[in-house]
């Protein structure tokens, strides 16, 4: 197969996939920017004018903000692509590292220079969007200080945990023959289930104090919940979600008995016992439904068709010549392979995303309708009114960017079921 046919339908579905992006990020623009001055009838005595309009303001920061990080993204993926940065990349670091230190310092030197070098053009994009526009609308309360510890914390991290299983996945490409992709995706799917057992008690401390939750009160109405829904955690837990941000959540993490539920201390500040126990059964729903387990057996899934794919790809020269990339003659090309292969998939799988979002808001409007059988539904449409406007979420976006973009239902949609319910 000549390189011709796969060059092609890339710059197509690279272009497709920018335009319908801008297109749906106008769309969204023009239709918050039309209803900024009227609060919707349904919120008109919940809902102030000065919180709809900063929902509108911030909504309508972060939309311009995207048009530009879209335009810049698909210029950077275009240069390290058809314009031959990956592979001017991997000829400087291979001529460097392969002849003193060997075909494996090799691979693992130009992952880490490739993410290096990703990192250091997302981070002008990043900084912005911290230090000026959530600082603008009263979001930010991360300091310098606390984003270099917080950076320096995750490069480590990177390295510690990173490099020993990319070195791990390039071995068992380079060494279990033609079926690498499928003991590779058992080594990946381990490394997933190990994050999750230990994410919590390991990792998560590392960036965040977390305290057994202090409100005894609270704490008895939240563990009589988990037993009427017959759901065990480990602990209850506050996280100090405040040193970085005035958003509020509240989550489960971990795996089988390492399981915990966190809340924002962020989020306690805000709602009353009964409105966080609303949401509380909300986040119970997804567990009782298998939304949690299924969308985990999804990923694997995914992963494993997505290496079978790469373990023919990584073997046609056409894949590398198609992406603009020179494949390797005297040195391996396990790391070159999986570099092109994660720029391209996103390219590609952009277009079916909008599956995906509609079968996320159907699992929450799903885990809303238990939470109203478990707690009180009046206390959840509350709490979602509360941290929706606390969120600055606005009230009015665009029907199509909801439909493809969206993983919650709009308030409107997700408040109009709970009174049915």
């Amino acid at each position: 197969m000549s390189s011709a046919p796969l060059t092609l339908l890339f710059a197509v579905a690279l272009v497709a996939s920018l335009l319908v992006k801008l297109w749906l990020a106008t769309r969204q623009m023009r239709h918050v920017a039309a209803h900024r001055q009227t609060v919707p009838e349904a919120f008109a005595g919940s809902v102030s004018l000065q919180a709809h309009q900063k929902a509108a303001d911030y909504t309508l920061a972060k939309g311009r903000f995207s048009l530009l990080s879209m335009a810049f993204g698909t210029v950077v993926l275009l240069g390290w692509t058809l314009l031959g940065g990956l592979d001017a990349l991997n000829a400087a670091v291979r001529d460097a590292v392969m002849p003193r230190w060997g075909g494996m310092a090799y691979q693992l030197a130009l992952l880490a220079a490739f993410t290096l070098i990703s990192g250091l053009l997302d981070l002008p994009f990043e900084l912005y969007s911290t230090f000026r526009i959530e600082q603008r609308f009263g979001f930010n309360r991360m300091t310098w200080r606390l984003y270099l510890a917080d950076m320096a914390k995750g490069l480590v991290l990177g390295a510690v945990i990173g490099l020993p299983l990319a070195a791990l996945i390039l071995w068992i490409m380079g060494a279990t023959g033609g079926l690498w992709w499928l003991w590779a995706w058992v080594a990946w799917t381990g490394f997933q289930l190990l994050m999750l057992l230990i994410y919590p008690t390991v990792i998560a401390p590392m960036f965040n104090k977390f305290q057994p939750l202090p409100d005894e009160p609270l704490r008895e109405r939240v563990q009589s919940l988990m037993q009427r829904c017959g759901f065990a955690a480990k602990g209850l837990f506050v996280m100090d979600g405040s040193r970085r941000s005035a958003h509020a959540n509240a989550y489960f993490t971990g795996l089988g008995r390492s399981k915990r539920v966190v809340f924002f201390d962020t989020l306690l500040k805000q709602l009353t016992p009964g409105e966080v126990e609303a949401v509380l059964a909300h986040e119970l729903g997804h567990f009782k439904h298998r939304h949690v387990l299924k969308r985990m057996l999804g990923m694997f899934a995914f992963s494993l068709l997505a290496l079978g794919v790469l373990g023919w790809l990584a073997n046609q020269a056409w894949f590398y010549t198609s992406l603009g990339v020179q494949p390797n003659v005297n040195a391996p090309n396990d790391a070159l392979a999986l570099l092109l292969f994660m720029l391209a998939v996103p390219v590609f799988a952009f277009f079916v995303s909008p599956l995906l979002a509609r079968l996320s808001r159907k699992h929450e409007f799903e885990a809303d309708a238990f939470a109203c059988a478990q707690a009180s539904g009046k206390d959840l449409a509350s709490a979602l009114l509360k941290l929706h406007e606390d969120n600055a979420g606005t009230l009015t976006p665009d029907p199509l960017y909801v439909r493809f973009y969206y993983s919650h239902p709009p308030a409107s949609e997700r408040l109009s079921a709970l009174k049915g319910a």
